[in-house]
Protein backbone atom coordinates (compact mmCIF):
# COMPACT_ATOMS: atom_id res chain seq x y z
CA UNK A 1 0.00 0.00 0.00
CA UNK A 2 2.82 2.59 0.75
CA UNK A 3 4.63 1.71 -2.59
CA UNK A 4 1.01 2.59 -4.34
CA UNK A 5 0.88 5.64 -2.18
CA UNK A 6 4.41 6.65 -3.40
CA UNK A 7 3.68 5.90 -7.02
CA UNK A 8 0.87 8.33 -6.67
CA UNK A 9 2.74 11.11 -4.49
CA UNK A 10 5.68 10.91 -7.53
CA UNK A 11 3.00 11.57 -10.09
CA UNK A 12 1.27 14.41 -8.39
CA UNK A 13 4.57 15.93 -7.89
CA UNK A 14 5.54 15.70 -11.44
CA UNK A 15 2.07 17.08 -12.41
CA UNK A 16 3.17 20.21 -11.07
CA UNK A 17 6.88 20.84 -10.72
CA UNK A 18 8.00 24.38 -10.10
CA UNK A 19 5.01 24.14 -7.14
CA UNK A 20 7.21 21.41 -5.80
CA UNK A 21 10.68 22.50 -6.76
CA UNK A 22 9.69 25.71 -4.76
CA UNK A 23 8.14 23.84 -1.49
CA UNK A 24 10.89 21.57 -1.17
CA UNK A 25 13.50 24.78 -1.61
CA UNK A 26 11.36 26.40 1.17
CA UNK A 27 11.76 23.09 3.34
CA UNK A 28 15.57 22.84 1.92
CA UNK A 29 16.26 26.26 3.19
CA UNK A 30 14.93 25.68 6.91
CA UNK A 31 16.25 22.62 7.55
CA UNK A 32 19.72 23.89 5.85
CA UNK A 33 20.42 26.93 8.30
CA UNK A 34 18.81 25.13 11.39
CA UNK A 35 21.35 22.04 10.83
CA UNK A 36 24.45 24.22 9.96
CA UNK A 37 24.36 25.61 13.74
CA UNK A 38 22.66 22.27 15.44
CA UNK A 39 25.44 20.86 13.70
CA UNK A 40 27.85 23.18 15.44
CA UNK A 41 25.86 22.72 18.51
CA UNK A 42 26.23 18.80 18.26
CA UNK A 43 30.05 19.02 18.18
CA UNK A 44 30.62 21.29 21.00
CA UNK A 45 28.49 19.34 23.07
CA UNK A 46 29.69 15.88 22.07
CA UNK A 47 30.99 14.08 24.75
CA UNK A 48 34.70 14.20 24.05
CA UNK A 49 35.63 10.70 25.38
CA UNK A 50 32.69 8.37 25.64
CA UNK A 51 34.25 5.37 26.74
CA UNK A 52 35.07 7.01 29.92
CA UNK A 53 34.22 10.18 30.86
CA UNK A 54 31.44 8.38 33.35
CA UNK A 55 34.48 8.25 35.83
CA UNK A 56 36.66 10.65 35.00
CA UNK A 57 36.38 13.37 37.37
CA UNK A 58 37.92 17.28 38.43
CA UNK A 59 38.36 18.08 42.02
CA UNK A 60 38.39 21.22 43.28
CA UNK A 61 40.26 22.87 46.55
CA UNK A 62 40.57 26.78 47.33
CA UNK A 63 43.55 27.63 49.08
CA UNK A 64 43.38 31.40 48.71
CA UNK A 65 43.92 34.10 51.07
CA UNK A 66 40.73 36.13 52.17
CA UNK A 67 42.29 39.29 50.94
CA UNK A 68 40.76 40.82 47.18
CA UNK A 69 38.19 37.57 45.79
CA UNK A 70 37.35 36.10 49.64
CA UNK A 71 33.92 36.19 48.50
CA UNK A 72 34.15 33.91 45.87
CA UNK A 73 31.96 30.93 46.23
CA UNK A 74 33.55 28.88 43.86
CA UNK A 75 36.79 27.29 44.40
CA UNK A 76 39.42 27.36 41.81
CA UNK A 77 39.39 25.82 38.26
CA UNK A 78 43.05 24.76 39.03
CA UNK A 79 44.95 22.85 41.61
CA UNK A 80 48.51 24.38 43.26
CA UNK A 81 51.78 22.02 43.07
CA UNK A 82 51.71 21.27 46.60
CA UNK A 83 48.03 19.99 46.68
CA UNK A 84 48.62 18.12 43.45
CA UNK A 85 51.47 16.43 44.64
CA UNK A 86 49.99 15.77 48.25
CA UNK A 87 46.90 14.02 46.33
CA UNK A 88 49.08 12.20 43.84
CA UNK A 89 50.84 10.91 47.30
CA UNK A 90 48.11 10.14 48.75
CA UNK A 91 46.58 8.23 46.01
CA UNK A 92 42.94 8.32 46.90
CA UNK A 93 41.70 7.56 43.56
CA UNK A 94 41.73 4.39 40.90
CA UNK A 95 43.93 6.90 38.26
CA UNK A 96 45.08 10.30 38.55
CA UNK A 97 46.80 12.88 36.43
CA UNK A 98 48.54 16.36 37.49
CA UNK A 99 49.63 17.95 34.46
CA UNK A 100 50.41 21.54 32.51
CA UNK A 101 50.50 23.20 29.30
CA UNK A 102 53.79 23.86 27.82
CA UNK A 103 55.93 25.46 24.69
CA UNK A 104 59.52 23.64 23.99
CA UNK A 105 61.98 23.89 21.38
CA UNK A 106 62.50 21.55 19.25
CA UNK A 107 66.37 21.27 17.51
CA UNK A 108 66.19 18.28 14.88
CA UNK A 109 68.96 16.40 13.72
CA UNK A 110 69.54 19.19 10.75
CA UNK A 111 71.08 21.75 13.76
CA UNK A 112 69.75 24.41 15.92
CA UNK A 113 68.98 26.59 12.90
CA UNK A 114 66.38 24.46 12.28
CA UNK A 115 64.76 24.35 15.71
CA UNK A 116 61.25 24.85 15.81
CA UNK A 117 58.47 25.60 18.47
CA UNK A 118 55.70 22.50 19.13
CA UNK A 119 52.82 22.64 22.23
CA UNK A 120 53.73 20.27 24.86
CA UNK A 121 51.69 18.92 28.15
CA UNK A 122 53.81 17.70 31.05
CA UNK A 123 51.84 15.49 32.70
CA UNK A 124 52.40 12.38 35.33
CA UNK A 125 51.94 8.64 34.66
CA UNK A 126 48.44 8.41 34.76
CA UNK A 127 47.46 10.63 31.71
CA UNK A 128 48.20 8.54 29.01
CA UNK A 129 45.44 5.59 30.48
CA UNK A 130 43.17 7.41 32.09
CA UNK A 131 42.55 9.45 29.17
CA UNK A 132 42.73 6.38 26.56
CA UNK A 133 45.60 7.80 24.36
CA UNK A 134 46.40 5.27 21.67
CA UNK A 135 50.03 4.65 21.03
CA UNK A 136 51.59 3.67 17.56
CA UNK A 137 54.56 2.59 19.15
CA UNK A 138 56.23 2.06 22.59
CA UNK A 139 54.52 3.40 25.60
CA UNK A 140 54.00 6.30 28.50
CA UNK A 141 56.38 6.49 31.29
CA UNK A 142 55.81 4.61 34.82
CA UNK A 143 55.05 6.47 38.14
CA UNK A 144 58.54 5.76 38.88
CA UNK A 145 60.14 7.76 36.10
CA UNK A 146 58.27 10.90 37.72
CA UNK A 147 59.43 10.65 40.87
CA UNK A 148 63.04 10.27 39.63
CA UNK A 149 62.86 12.64 37.32
CA UNK A 150 63.23 10.78 33.92
CA UNK A 151 63.97 12.45 31.16
CA UNK A 152 62.26 10.23 29.37
CA UNK A 153 59.21 11.72 25.98
CA UNK A 154 55.97 10.79 24.51
CA UNK A 155 55.40 11.92 20.84
CA UNK A 156 52.74 12.61 18.30
CA UNK A 157 53.25 11.09 14.58
CA UNK A 158 52.93 13.93 13.08
CA UNK A 159 56.27 14.88 14.60
CA UNK A 160 57.78 11.53 14.84
CA UNK A 161 57.77 11.46 11.21
CA UNK A 162 58.90 14.96 10.84
CA UNK A 163 62.61 13.93 12.82
CA UNK A 164 63.00 10.13 12.37
CA UNK A 165 60.17 8.46 11.42
CA UNK A 166 56.91 7.37 13.44
CA UNK A 167 58.28 3.10 13.66
CA UNK A 168 61.93 4.11 14.18
CA UNK A 169 61.54 7.09 16.49
CA UNK A 170 61.29 5.23 19.94
CA UNK A 171 64.56 5.23 21.62
CA UNK A 172 65.53 8.24 19.93
CA UNK A 173 67.02 11.24 21.41
CA UNK A 174 64.40 14.71 21.49
CA UNK A 175 66.48 17.36 21.67
CA UNK A 176 64.33 20.24 23.43
CA UNK A 177 66.61 23.25 24.04
CA UNK A 178 69.60 22.39 26.00
CA UNK A 179 67.68 19.56 27.67
CA UNK A 180 67.81 15.82 25.90
CA UNK A 181 65.02 13.13 26.42
CA UNK A 182 64.54 9.69 25.52
CA UNK A 183 61.50 8.61 23.42
CA UNK A 184 59.79 5.91 25.23
CA UNK A 185 56.78 6.23 22.99
CA UNK A 186 54.64 7.25 19.67
CA UNK A 187 50.87 8.20 19.97
CA UNK A 188 48.86 8.05 17.17
CA UNK A 189 45.54 10.94 16.24
CA UNK A 190 44.36 11.81 19.27
CA UNK A 191 42.68 15.57 19.35
CA UNK A 192 39.17 15.09 21.68
CA UNK A 193 37.06 17.61 21.15
CA UNK A 194 35.90 19.96 23.13
CA UNK A 195 39.99 20.13 24.62
CA UNK A 196 38.21 18.96 28.15
CA UNK A 197 41.35 18.15 30.21
CA UNK A 198 42.68 22.17 30.18
CA UNK A 199 39.96 24.05 29.15
CA UNK A 200 42.03 27.04 30.25
CA UNK A 201 44.28 26.56 26.94
CA UNK A 202 41.03 26.73 24.76
CA UNK A 203 38.11 24.50 24.65
CA UNK A 204 38.86 23.66 21.12
CA UNK A 205 42.69 24.12 20.60
CA UNK A 206 45.41 21.45 19.03
CA UNK A 207 46.55 18.44 21.22
CA UNK A 208 50.06 18.45 22.01
CA UNK A 209 52.65 17.17 20.49
CA UNK A 210 55.11 16.56 22.78
CA UNK A 211 54.20 15.00 26.66
CA UNK A 212 57.15 15.43 29.15
CA UNK A 213 56.87 14.01 32.90
CA UNK A 214 55.64 17.04 35.32
CA UNK A 215 58.09 16.96 37.80
CA UNK A 216 60.86 16.27 35.19
CA UNK A 217 59.73 19.16 32.90
CA UNK A 218 59.62 21.92 35.85
CA UNK A 219 62.84 20.92 37.42
CA UNK A 220 64.13 21.54 34.09
CA UNK A 221 62.10 24.94 33.53
CA UNK A 222 60.68 23.94 30.02
CA UNK A 223 58.30 26.38 28.79
CA UNK A 224 55.81 25.82 31.04
CA UNK A 225 52.39 28.31 29.88
CA UNK A 226 48.99 28.42 30.88
CA UNK A 227 46.07 30.28 32.69
CA UNK A 228 47.69 31.65 36.57
CA UNK A 229 45.76 32.84 39.37
CA UNK A 230 47.72 33.83 42.38
CA UNK A 231 47.29 35.52 45.87
CA UNK A 232 49.48 36.92 48.42
CA UNK A 233 53.09 38.36 47.53
CA UNK A 234 54.25 36.67 44.11
CA UNK A 235 56.31 37.50 41.39
CA UNK A 236 57.68 35.95 38.12
CA UNK A 237 60.68 34.79 39.36
CA UNK A 238 59.31 32.32 42.35
CA UNK A 239 59.51 28.58 41.48
CA UNK A 240 56.19 28.09 40.79
CA UNK A 241 56.50 24.91 42.87
CA UNK A 242 56.45 27.53 45.78
CA UNK A 243 54.18 29.89 44.42
CA UNK A 244 51.23 30.76 46.01
CA UNK A 245 49.23 29.70 42.88
CA UNK A 246 46.94 27.51 40.99
CA UNK A 247 47.88 26.80 37.71
CA UNK A 248 48.11 22.99 37.34
CA UNK A 249 44.85 20.59 36.61
CA UNK A 250 44.18 17.54 37.72
CA UNK A 251 42.07 14.97 37.28
CA UNK A 252 40.75 11.30 38.56
CA UNK A 253 39.09 8.10 37.81
CA UNK A 254 36.54 6.91 40.11
CA UNK A 255 34.74 4.10 39.27
CA UNK A 256 31.77 3.64 41.58
CA UNK A 257 29.02 6.50 43.24
CA UNK A 258 30.73 5.04 46.60
CA UNK A 259 34.20 5.91 45.39
CA UNK A 260 32.72 9.43 44.16
CA UNK A 261 30.95 10.19 47.69
CA UNK A 262 34.40 8.97 49.40
CA UNK A 263 36.19 11.03 47.33
CA UNK A 264 34.43 14.18 47.85
CA UNK A 265 34.44 13.39 51.71
CA UNK A 266 38.56 13.03 51.57
CA UNK A 267 38.52 16.73 49.77
CA UNK A 268 36.65 18.09 52.69
CA UNK A 269 38.95 16.15 55.25
CA UNK A 270 41.75 17.31 53.57
CA UNK A 271 40.94 20.94 53.08
CA UNK A 272 40.15 20.84 57.24
CA UNK A 273 43.55 19.82 57.69
CA UNK A 274 45.24 22.51 55.88
CA UNK A 275 43.35 24.76 57.23
CA UNK A 276 44.34 23.76 60.84
CA UNK A 277 48.14 23.48 59.80
CA UNK A 278 47.47 27.18 58.82
CA UNK A 279 48.18 26.80 54.98
CA UNK A 280 44.35 27.19 54.32
CA UNK A 281 42.48 30.38 54.77
CA UNK A 282 38.78 29.48 54.15
CA UNK A 283 36.76 27.05 55.04
CA UNK A 284 36.35 23.78 53.46
CA UNK A 285 35.56 24.81 49.73
CA UNK A 286 35.90 22.12 47.32
CA UNK A 287 34.09 20.83 44.08
CA UNK A 288 34.04 17.83 42.49
CA UNK A 289 32.80 17.05 38.56
CA UNK A 290 32.44 14.00 36.08
CA UNK A 291 33.74 15.16 32.65
CA UNK A 292 30.31 16.35 31.14
CA UNK A 293 29.76 18.36 34.54
CA UNK A 294 32.81 20.05 34.20
CA UNK A 295 31.94 21.39 30.60
CA UNK A 296 28.74 22.51 31.72
CA UNK A 297 30.29 24.22 34.53
CA UNK A 298 33.07 26.25 32.31
CA UNK A 299 30.14 27.28 29.63
CA UNK A 300 31.88 25.59 27.12
CA UNK A 301 29.35 26.12 24.33
CA UNK A 302 29.47 29.94 23.84
CA UNK A 303 26.25 31.97 24.24
CA UNK A 304 26.48 33.31 20.84
CA UNK A 305 26.03 29.85 19.11
CA UNK A 306 22.98 29.14 21.45
CA UNK A 307 21.66 32.06 19.97
CA UNK A 308 22.53 31.32 16.16
CA UNK A 309 20.73 27.92 17.06
CA UNK A 310 17.42 29.20 18.25
CA UNK A 311 17.36 31.62 15.19
CA UNK A 312 17.94 29.00 12.78
CA UNK A 313 15.57 26.94 14.40
CA UNK A 314 12.73 29.82 14.17
CA UNK A 315 14.05 30.51 10.58
CA UNK A 316 13.01 26.74 10.29
CA UNK A 317 9.55 27.35 11.60
CA UNK A 318 8.81 30.21 9.11
CA UNK A 319 9.50 28.29 6.21
CA UNK A 320 7.07 25.28 7.38
CA UNK A 321 4.98 27.66 7.65
CA UNK A 322 4.95 28.95 4.33
CA UNK A 323 5.35 25.40 3.26
CA UNK A 324 2.32 24.29 4.78
CA UNK A 325 0.12 27.52 3.05
CA UNK A 326 1.41 26.22 -0.24
CA UNK A 327 0.37 22.33 1.09
CA UNK A 328 -3.14 23.41 1.42
CA UNK A 329 -3.23 25.23 -1.67
CA UNK A 330 -1.66 22.47 -3.50
CA UNK A 331 -3.97 19.98 -1.48
CA UNK A 332 -7.62 21.79 -2.11
CA UNK A 333 -6.79 22.53 -5.84
CA UNK A 334 -6.72 18.89 -6.25
CA UNK A 335 -10.42 18.28 -4.29
CA UNK A 336 -11.87 17.14 -7.34
CA UNK A 337 -9.34 14.18 -7.84
CA UNK A 338 -9.23 13.39 -4.08
CA UNK A 339 -13.21 13.31 -4.22
CA UNK A 340 -13.19 10.50 -7.48
CA UNK A 341 -10.57 8.62 -4.95
CA UNK A 342 -13.54 9.17 -2.43
CA UNK A 343 -16.60 8.14 -4.76
CA UNK A 344 -14.54 4.94 -5.53
CA UNK A 345 -14.52 3.74 -2.34
CA UNK A 346 -11.05 4.97 -1.07
CA UNK A 347 -11.14 5.86 2.78
CA UNK A 348 -11.07 9.43 4.42
CA UNK A 349 -7.64 7.31 6.22
CA UNK A 350 -6.29 6.31 3.14
CA UNK A 351 -6.49 9.74 1.18
CA UNK A 352 -4.97 11.31 4.50
CA UNK A 353 -1.86 8.63 3.89
CA UNK A 354 -1.24 9.69 0.30
CA UNK A 355 -1.32 13.28 0.66
CA UNK A 356 1.26 12.44 4.17
CA UNK A 357 3.37 10.44 1.50
CA UNK A 358 3.50 13.55 -0.52
CA UNK A 359 4.67 15.50 1.95
CA UNK A 360 7.49 12.68 2.47
CA UNK A 361 8.30 12.67 -0.77
CA UNK A 362 9.11 16.95 -0.79
CA UNK A 363 10.78 16.41 2.86
CA UNK A 364 13.32 13.97 0.96
CA UNK A 365 14.01 16.42 -1.82
CA UNK A 366 14.11 19.45 0.43
CA UNK A 367 16.65 16.95 2.52
CA UNK A 368 19.21 16.49 -0.11
CA UNK A 369 18.96 20.94 -0.97
CA UNK A 370 19.08 20.91 2.87
CA UNK A 371 22.49 19.02 3.32
CA UNK A 372 24.14 20.49 -0.08
CA UNK A 373 23.26 24.16 2.21
CA UNK A 374 24.35 22.86 5.47
CA UNK A 375 27.55 21.50 4.10
CA UNK A 376 27.96 25.17 2.74
CA UNK A 377 27.06 27.10 5.90
CA UNK A 378 29.54 24.67 7.59
CA UNK A 379 32.23 25.66 5.36
CA UNK A 380 31.53 29.25 5.89
CA UNK A 381 31.49 28.35 9.72
CA UNK A 382 34.80 27.15 9.13
CA UNK A 383 36.33 30.43 7.42
CA UNK A 384 35.06 32.35 10.51
CA UNK A 385 37.94 33.39 13.18
CA UNK A 386 36.36 31.19 16.31
CA UNK A 387 38.12 28.71 18.44
CA UNK A 388 35.81 26.04 17.60
CA UNK A 389 35.40 26.72 13.55
CA UNK A 390 38.09 23.63 12.59
CA UNK A 391 35.46 21.75 14.52
CA UNK A 392 32.62 21.84 12.41
CA UNK A 393 31.83 19.07 10.04
CA UNK A 394 28.88 17.04 9.14
CA UNK A 395 29.28 13.63 10.13
CA UNK A 396 27.31 10.38 9.79
CA UNK A 397 24.76 11.08 12.66
CA UNK A 398 23.88 14.54 11.42
CA UNK A 399 23.44 13.63 7.54
CA UNK A 400 21.11 10.88 8.62
CA UNK A 401 19.34 13.86 11.06
CA UNK A 402 19.21 16.28 7.96
CA UNK A 403 17.46 14.15 6.43
CA UNK A 404 15.41 12.68 8.83
CA UNK A 405 14.55 16.03 9.93
CA UNK A 406 13.36 17.44 6.78
CA UNK A 407 11.10 14.64 6.06
CA UNK A 408 9.42 14.56 9.00
CA UNK A 409 9.46 18.34 9.31
CA UNK A 410 7.39 18.25 5.93
CA UNK A 411 4.80 15.47 7.02
CA UNK A 412 4.15 17.74 10.61
CA UNK A 413 4.13 20.76 8.07
CA UNK A 414 1.46 18.51 5.97
CA UNK A 415 -0.96 17.16 8.51
CA UNK A 416 -3.21 20.06 8.51
CA UNK A 417 -3.47 20.57 5.09
CA UNK A 418 -4.22 17.15 4.13
CA UNK A 419 -7.02 16.67 7.32
CA UNK A 420 -8.30 20.08 5.36
CA UNK A 421 -8.71 17.89 2.24
CA UNK A 422 -9.96 15.26 3.12
CA UNK A 423 -12.99 16.70 5.11
CA UNK A 424 -14.68 17.58 1.72
CA UNK A 425 -17.58 14.93 1.07
CA UNK A 426 -17.05 13.31 -2.41
CA UNK A 427 -20.43 14.77 -3.87
CA UNK A 428 -19.43 18.31 -2.84
CA UNK A 429 -15.71 17.77 -4.12
CA UNK A 430 -16.99 16.46 -7.76
CA UNK A 431 -19.59 19.32 -7.60
CA UNK A 432 -16.97 21.81 -7.47
CA UNK A 433 -14.63 20.64 -9.55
Amino acid sequence: MLRYYLQLAWRSLRSSRMLSVLMMLAVGLGIGASMTMLTVLHVMSADPLPQASAHLYVPQLDPRGMEGDAEDVKPPSQMSWPDAMNLLREHKGVQQAAMASGQVTVIPTSGASHAFSAQARFATADFFGMFHVPFLHGSGWTAADDQNQAQVAVIDRKLADKLYGADRAVGKLLHLGRNAYRIVGVIGDWNPTPHFYDINQGAYADAAGVFLPLQTAIALKQGWSGALECWGRFDFSQDMRQAPCVWLQYWVRLDTPAQVVAYRQYLVNYSRSQKETGRYQRPPNVGLHDLMGWLAYNHVIPGAVQMQTLLALGFLLVCLVNTMALLLVRFLRRSGELGVRRAMGATRGSVFAQLLAEAALLGGGGGAAGLALAWGGLWMVRQQPVAYASAAHLDLTMLIATICAAVVAAVLAAVFPAWRACQLQPARALKLQ
